[in-house]
Protein backbone atom coordinates (compact mmCIF):
# COMPACT_ATOMS: atom_id res chain seq x y z
CA UNK A 1 0.00 0.00 0.00
CA UNK A 2 2.82 2.01 0.70
CA UNK A 3 4.63 1.67 -2.18
CA UNK A 4 0.88 2.39 -4.10
CA UNK A 5 0.99 5.66 -2.33
CA UNK A 6 3.95 7.15 -3.34
CA UNK A 7 3.43 5.69 -7.04
CA UNK A 8 0.50 7.78 -7.20
CA UNK A 9 2.04 10.66 -5.58
CA UNK A 10 4.52 11.13 -8.28
CA UNK A 11 2.31 10.61 -10.88
CA UNK A 12 0.04 12.60 -9.57
CA UNK A 13 2.81 15.59 -9.89
CA UNK A 14 2.25 15.43 -13.64
CA UNK A 15 -1.10 17.09 -13.92
CA UNK A 16 -0.10 19.56 -10.96
CA UNK A 17 3.15 20.96 -12.91
CA UNK A 18 1.03 20.53 -16.20
CA UNK A 19 -1.53 23.16 -14.87
CA UNK A 20 0.79 25.43 -13.04
CA UNK A 21 2.74 25.26 -16.43
CA UNK A 22 -0.69 26.09 -17.98
CA UNK A 23 -1.19 29.52 -16.03
CA UNK A 24 2.42 30.50 -16.97
CA UNK A 25 2.04 30.06 -20.60
CA UNK A 26 -1.57 32.25 -20.39
CA UNK A 27 0.26 34.72 -18.54
CA UNK A 28 3.05 34.60 -21.19
CA UNK A 29 0.19 35.10 -23.76
CA UNK A 30 -0.91 38.11 -22.07
CA UNK A 31 2.44 40.03 -22.30
CA UNK A 32 4.33 38.16 -19.67
CA UNK A 33 4.25 36.39 -16.59
CA UNK A 34 4.91 38.48 -12.96
CA UNK A 35 6.31 37.08 -10.08
CA UNK A 36 2.47 37.19 -8.80
CA UNK A 37 1.55 34.73 -11.39
CA UNK A 38 4.54 32.26 -10.32
CA UNK A 39 3.59 32.47 -6.83
CA UNK A 40 -0.35 32.20 -7.86
CA UNK A 41 0.88 29.10 -10.64
CA UNK A 42 3.11 27.17 -8.25
CA UNK A 43 0.76 27.47 -4.88
CA UNK A 44 -2.34 26.41 -7.41
CA UNK A 45 -0.04 23.36 -8.38
CA UNK A 46 0.60 22.37 -5.07
CA UNK A 47 -2.72 22.91 -3.76
CA UNK A 48 -4.26 20.77 -6.06
CA UNK A 49 -1.54 18.11 -6.13
CA UNK A 50 -2.48 17.95 -2.34
CA UNK A 51 -6.34 18.35 -2.09
CA UNK A 52 -6.21 15.49 -5.07
CA UNK A 53 -4.14 13.63 -2.71
CA UNK A 54 -6.31 14.24 0.47
CA UNK A 55 -9.50 12.38 -1.48
CA UNK A 56 -7.94 9.77 -3.20
CA UNK A 57 -6.45 8.65 0.50
CA UNK A 58 -9.91 9.34 1.81
CA UNK A 59 -12.05 7.52 -0.86
CA UNK A 60 -10.15 4.35 -0.64
CA UNK A 61 -9.82 4.12 3.40
CA UNK A 62 -13.33 4.63 3.17
CA UNK A 63 -14.23 2.34 0.72
CA UNK A 64 -16.28 4.74 -0.84
CA UNK A 65 -15.94 2.66 -4.06
CA UNK A 66 -18.18 0.34 -2.53
CA UNK A 67 -21.39 2.62 -2.21
CA UNK A 68 -23.67 3.07 -4.75
CA UNK A 69 -23.38 5.27 -7.28
CA UNK A 70 -26.15 8.06 -6.20
CA UNK A 71 -23.70 7.67 -2.56
CA UNK A 72 -20.61 7.78 -4.21
CA UNK A 73 -21.76 10.81 -6.65
CA UNK A 74 -22.29 12.45 -3.72
CA UNK A 75 -19.22 12.62 -1.48
CA UNK A 76 -17.05 13.40 -4.42
CA UNK A 77 -19.35 16.13 -5.10
CA UNK A 78 -18.89 17.22 -1.78
CA UNK A 79 -15.06 16.54 -1.82
CA UNK A 80 -14.63 18.76 -4.97
CA UNK A 81 -16.66 21.50 -3.37
CA UNK A 82 -15.15 21.48 -0.02
CA UNK A 83 -11.79 21.08 -1.70
CA UNK A 84 -12.15 23.89 -4.16
CA UNK A 85 -12.59 26.16 -1.20
CA UNK A 86 -9.88 25.12 1.07
CA UNK A 87 -6.92 25.44 -2.06
CA UNK A 88 -8.43 28.80 -3.00
CA UNK A 89 -8.81 30.15 0.50
CA UNK A 90 -5.11 28.42 1.07
CA UNK A 91 -3.50 30.20 -2.42
CA UNK A 92 -5.19 33.27 -1.29
CA UNK A 93 -3.34 33.12 1.79
CA UNK A 94 0.05 31.80 0.18
CA UNK A 95 -0.27 35.15 -2.14
CA UNK A 96 -0.72 37.64 0.49
CA UNK A 97 1.95 36.36 2.55
CA UNK A 98 3.98 36.71 -0.17
CA UNK A 99 3.31 40.45 -0.73
CA UNK A 100 3.45 41.39 2.74
CA UNK A 101 6.99 39.62 2.94
CA UNK A 102 8.00 42.07 -0.14
CA UNK A 103 8.05 39.44 -2.29
CA UNK A 104 5.95 41.05 -4.85
CA UNK A 105 3.66 44.01 -4.59
CA UNK A 106 -0.10 42.90 -5.41
CA UNK A 107 -1.83 45.15 -7.77
CA UNK A 108 -3.32 48.43 -6.00
CA UNK A 109 -7.07 46.86 -8.00
CA UNK A 110 -6.48 44.07 -6.54
CA UNK A 111 -10.06 42.76 -4.33
CA UNK A 112 -10.86 39.65 -2.61
CA UNK A 113 -14.67 39.50 -1.03
CA UNK A 114 -17.01 36.95 -1.19
CA UNK A 115 -17.93 36.64 -5.01
CA UNK A 116 -14.09 36.65 -5.67
CA UNK A 117 -14.02 33.53 -3.39
CA UNK A 118 -17.08 32.28 -5.09
CA UNK A 119 -15.46 32.78 -8.96
CA UNK A 120 -12.18 31.43 -7.84
CA UNK A 121 -13.57 28.27 -5.81
CA UNK A 122 -15.35 27.24 -8.93
CA UNK A 123 -12.74 27.63 -11.60
CA UNK A 124 -10.73 25.25 -8.65
CA UNK A 125 -13.75 23.17 -8.47
CA UNK A 126 -14.18 22.10 -12.40
CA UNK A 127 -10.00 21.46 -12.10
CA UNK A 128 -11.16 19.33 -9.67
CA UNK A 129 -13.79 17.89 -11.33
CA UNK A 130 -11.73 16.96 -14.14
CA UNK A 131 -9.21 14.82 -12.50
CA UNK A 132 -11.84 13.37 -10.14
CA UNK A 133 -13.79 12.35 -13.29
CA UNK A 134 -10.67 10.82 -14.62
CA UNK A 135 -9.18 9.05 -11.96
CA UNK A 136 -12.54 8.00 -10.19
CA UNK A 137 -13.29 6.64 -13.81
CA UNK A 138 -9.85 4.53 -14.31
CA UNK A 139 -10.47 3.31 -10.46
CA UNK A 140 -13.83 2.53 -11.68
CA UNK A 141 -12.77 0.21 -14.11
CA UNK A 142 -10.12 -1.16 -12.55
CA UNK A 143 -12.33 -2.10 -9.41
CA UNK A 144 -14.56 -3.88 -11.78
CA UNK A 145 -11.91 -5.74 -13.37
CA UNK A 146 -10.88 -7.26 -10.53
CA UNK A 147 -14.25 -7.97 -9.04
CA UNK A 148 -14.74 -9.53 -12.69
CA UNK A 149 -11.83 -11.73 -12.17
CA UNK A 150 -12.27 -12.63 -8.01
CA UNK A 151 -15.50 -13.75 -9.80
CA UNK A 152 -14.20 -15.84 -12.74
CA UNK A 153 -11.76 -17.59 -10.02
CA UNK A 154 -14.25 -18.41 -7.55
CA UNK A 155 -16.04 -20.04 -10.45
CA UNK A 156 -12.90 -21.93 -11.64
CA UNK A 157 -12.29 -22.76 -8.22
CA UNK A 158 -16.16 -24.45 -7.80
CA UNK A 159 -15.77 -26.17 -10.65
CA UNK A 160 -13.14 -27.38 -10.27
CA UNK A 161 -13.68 -29.23 -6.60
CA UNK A 162 -17.24 -29.96 -8.45
CA UNK A 163 -14.75 -31.72 -11.31
CA UNK A 164 -12.88 -33.40 -8.07
CA UNK A 165 -16.24 -34.34 -6.33
CA UNK A 166 -17.80 -35.87 -9.73
CA UNK A 167 -14.21 -37.83 -9.89
CA UNK A 168 -14.65 -38.69 -6.58
CA UNK A 169 -18.17 -40.37 -7.39
CA UNK A 170 -16.26 -42.54 -10.20
CA UNK A 171 -13.30 -43.45 -7.88
CA UNK A 172 -11.61 -46.16 -10.14
CA UNK A 173 -11.21 -48.15 -6.80
CA UNK A 174 -14.64 -48.02 -5.65
CA UNK A 175 -15.94 -48.96 -9.66
CA UNK A 176 -12.64 -51.83 -9.85
CA UNK A 177 -14.03 -53.35 -6.57
CA UNK A 178 -18.17 -53.11 -7.79
CA UNK A 179 -16.90 -55.01 -10.65
CA UNK A 180 -15.05 -57.90 -9.56
CA UNK A 181 -17.56 -58.32 -6.61
CA UNK A 182 -20.30 -58.58 -9.70
CA UNK A 183 -17.27 -60.99 -11.11
CA UNK A 184 -17.62 -62.95 -8.33
CA UNK A 185 -20.97 -62.94 -7.83
CA UNK A 186 -22.03 -63.70 -11.13
CA UNK A 187 -21.85 -67.90 -11.09
CA UNK A 188 -23.44 -68.08 -7.30
CA UNK A 189 -25.71 -65.21 -7.17
CA UNK A 190 -26.12 -64.17 -10.62
CA UNK A 191 -29.55 -62.81 -9.31
CA UNK A 192 -27.74 -60.30 -6.77
CA UNK A 193 -24.97 -60.05 -9.41
CA UNK A 194 -27.77 -58.54 -11.14
CA UNK A 195 -28.77 -56.20 -8.79
CA UNK A 196 -25.25 -55.03 -8.16
CA UNK A 197 -24.90 -53.99 -11.80
CA UNK A 198 -28.36 -51.78 -12.13
CA UNK A 199 -27.50 -49.92 -8.26
CA UNK A 200 -23.63 -49.28 -9.82
CA UNK A 201 -25.30 -47.91 -12.80
CA UNK A 202 -28.33 -45.79 -10.89
CA UNK A 203 -24.94 -44.75 -9.10
CA UNK A 204 -22.81 -43.46 -12.06
CA UNK A 205 -25.91 -42.05 -14.01
CA UNK A 206 -26.85 -39.94 -10.88
CA UNK A 207 -22.74 -38.80 -10.50
CA UNK A 208 -23.29 -37.42 -13.88
CA UNK A 209 -26.84 -36.07 -14.13
CA UNK A 210 -27.56 -35.03 -10.70
CA UNK A 211 -24.22 -32.77 -9.88
CA UNK A 212 -25.46 -30.49 -12.37
CA UNK A 213 -28.55 -29.89 -10.61
CA UNK A 214 -28.59 -27.07 -8.38
CA UNK A 215 -31.21 -29.05 -5.95
CA UNK A 216 -32.85 -32.33 -5.23
CA UNK A 217 -35.35 -33.78 -2.47
CA UNK A 218 -33.77 -35.81 0.45
CA UNK A 219 -35.89 -38.43 -0.88
CA UNK A 220 -34.01 -38.21 -4.03
CA UNK A 221 -30.35 -38.74 -2.23
CA UNK A 222 -31.71 -41.55 -0.30
CA UNK A 223 -32.26 -43.30 -2.76
CA UNK A 224 -29.02 -42.89 -4.35
CA UNK A 225 -27.27 -43.19 -1.35
CA UNK A 226 -29.23 -47.10 -0.27
CA UNK A 227 -28.20 -47.36 -4.24
CA UNK A 228 -24.43 -46.76 -2.50
CA UNK A 229 -25.09 -49.45 0.50
CA UNK A 230 -26.45 -52.07 -1.40
CA UNK A 231 -22.81 -51.77 -3.75
CA UNK A 232 -20.31 -51.08 -0.59
CA UNK A 233 -22.45 -53.81 1.39
CA UNK A 234 -21.21 -56.51 -0.95
CA UNK A 235 -17.81 -55.62 -0.16
CA UNK A 236 -18.00 -55.12 3.49
CA UNK A 237 -20.71 -57.69 3.83
CA UNK A 238 -21.55 -58.18 7.77
CA UNK A 239 -19.00 -55.48 8.72
CA UNK A 240 -21.19 -52.72 7.63
CA UNK A 241 -24.35 -52.50 9.54
CA UNK A 242 -26.78 -49.10 8.30
CA UNK A 243 -29.36 -47.78 10.93
CA UNK A 244 -31.79 -45.16 8.86
CA UNK A 245 -34.07 -42.99 11.07
CA UNK A 246 -36.10 -40.22 8.50
CA UNK A 247 -38.77 -38.35 9.35
CA UNK A 248 -41.48 -38.53 6.72
CA UNK A 249 -42.06 -35.03 6.40
CA UNK A 250 -38.48 -34.49 5.57
CA UNK A 251 -38.50 -36.54 2.68
CA UNK A 252 -39.27 -33.77 0.03
CA UNK A 253 -36.95 -30.91 1.62
CA UNK A 254 -34.13 -29.88 -0.77
CA UNK A 255 -30.54 -30.08 -0.79
CA UNK A 256 -27.71 -30.14 -2.78
CA UNK A 257 -27.19 -32.96 -5.06
CA UNK A 258 -24.44 -35.73 -3.68
CA UNK A 259 -24.01 -33.90 -0.42
CA UNK A 260 -25.37 -36.40 1.48
CA UNK A 261 -24.06 -39.52 -0.34
CA UNK A 262 -20.81 -37.17 0.16
CA UNK A 263 -21.38 -37.69 4.03
CA UNK A 264 -21.68 -41.83 3.86
CA UNK A 265 -18.74 -42.36 1.36
CA UNK A 266 -16.94 -40.15 4.13
CA UNK A 267 -17.86 -42.30 6.92
CA UNK A 268 -17.72 -45.53 5.59
CA UNK A 269 -14.25 -44.68 3.89
CA UNK A 270 -12.90 -42.86 7.34
CA UNK A 271 -14.82 -44.99 9.63
CA UNK A 272 -15.99 -48.47 8.72
CA UNK A 273 -13.02 -49.43 6.73
CA UNK A 274 -10.63 -48.16 9.11
CA UNK A 275 -12.41 -49.82 11.97
CA UNK A 276 -11.31 -54.18 13.01
CA UNK A 277 -14.56 -55.84 12.25
CA UNK A 278 -16.61 -52.19 10.69
CA UNK A 279 -19.37 -50.74 12.56
CA UNK A 280 -22.67 -49.33 12.33
CA UNK A 281 -23.82 -46.24 9.88
CA UNK A 282 -25.98 -44.28 11.15
CA UNK A 283 -28.44 -41.74 8.45
CA UNK A 284 -30.81 -39.78 10.21
CA UNK A 285 -32.73 -36.39 9.20
CA UNK A 286 -35.41 -34.33 10.26
CA UNK A 287 -36.96 -30.78 9.61
CA UNK A 288 -35.59 -28.26 12.66
CA UNK A 289 -36.88 -24.58 12.93
CA UNK A 290 -36.99 -24.17 8.87
CA UNK A 291 -33.84 -25.98 8.50
CA UNK A 292 -33.18 -29.97 7.07
CA UNK A 293 -31.47 -31.39 9.65
CA UNK A 294 -29.15 -34.50 8.27
CA UNK A 295 -26.64 -36.52 11.03
CA UNK A 296 -24.10 -39.18 9.61
CA UNK A 297 -22.30 -41.10 12.30
CA UNK A 298 -19.72 -43.70 12.22
CA UNK A 299 -16.75 -45.02 14.50
CA UNK A 300 -13.98 -44.01 14.66
CA UNK A 301 -11.73 -40.22 15.69
CA UNK A 302 -11.68 -37.02 14.14
CA UNK A 303 -8.59 -36.05 12.64
CA UNK A 304 -6.75 -33.24 15.22
CA UNK A 305 -7.27 -30.10 12.78
CA UNK A 306 -11.47 -31.32 12.48
CA UNK A 307 -11.31 -30.49 9.20
CA UNK A 308 -12.49 -33.17 8.22
CA UNK A 309 -10.84 -35.48 4.86
CA UNK A 310 -10.51 -34.96 1.63
CA UNK A 311 -11.67 -33.69 -1.87
CA UNK A 312 -15.43 -34.30 -0.38
CA UNK A 313 -15.67 -32.76 2.47
CA UNK A 314 -13.76 -29.57 0.98
CA UNK A 315 -16.47 -29.44 -1.88
CA UNK A 316 -19.36 -29.94 0.96
CA UNK A 317 -18.02 -27.04 2.22
CA UNK A 318 -17.54 -24.64 -0.92
CA UNK A 319 -21.16 -25.82 -2.07
CA UNK A 320 -22.59 -24.77 1.44
CA UNK A 321 -20.80 -21.30 1.26
CA UNK A 322 -23.47 -20.62 -1.44
CA UNK A 323 -26.26 -21.69 0.55
CA UNK A 324 -27.68 -18.73 2.85
CA UNK A 325 -28.56 -19.62 6.85
CA UNK A 326 -26.51 -23.53 5.84
CA UNK A 327 -24.12 -25.32 8.12
CA UNK A 328 -21.86 -28.12 8.96
CA UNK A 329 -20.16 -29.43 11.50
CA UNK A 330 -18.09 -32.73 11.98
CA UNK A 331 -17.20 -34.02 15.48
CA UNK A 332 -16.22 -36.40 17.82
CA UNK A 333 -19.25 -37.54 20.03
CA UNK A 334 -17.85 -40.84 22.32
CA UNK A 335 -16.11 -43.44 20.19
CA UNK A 336 -18.15 -42.46 17.00
CA UNK A 337 -17.75 -39.08 14.34
CA UNK A 338 -21.15 -37.30 13.69
CA UNK A 339 -21.41 -35.13 10.66
CA UNK A 340 -24.26 -32.69 11.38
CA UNK A 341 -25.49 -31.00 7.81
CA UNK A 342 -28.42 -27.65 8.19
CA UNK A 343 -29.75 -26.79 4.83
CA UNK A 344 -32.13 -23.88 5.27
CA UNK A 345 -35.50 -24.65 3.40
Amino acid sequence: MMRTDVRFALLNLIPAVLYAGFIIMSFTMMGGPTAAAWWLACSLGAGLWLATGILRTVALRRNWFALGTGALLARLTASVVVGAFVVQFAVRVVIETADMLGFYRLPPSDTYGVREAIVYAVQVALILWLWVAAWAGWHLLRHRRQSEMARLRAESQSNALELDALRARLNPHFVFNALNNVRALINEEPGRAREVVTRLSNILRHALEHSQRESASLGEELAVVDDYLAVESVHYEERLKVHRDIARDALDAQLPPMLLQLLVENAIKHGIARTPGGGELGVSAWRHQGKLAIEVSNPGRVEHSGRGHGVGLAYLRARLAREPGSDFHLQQNGPRVLARLEIAQ
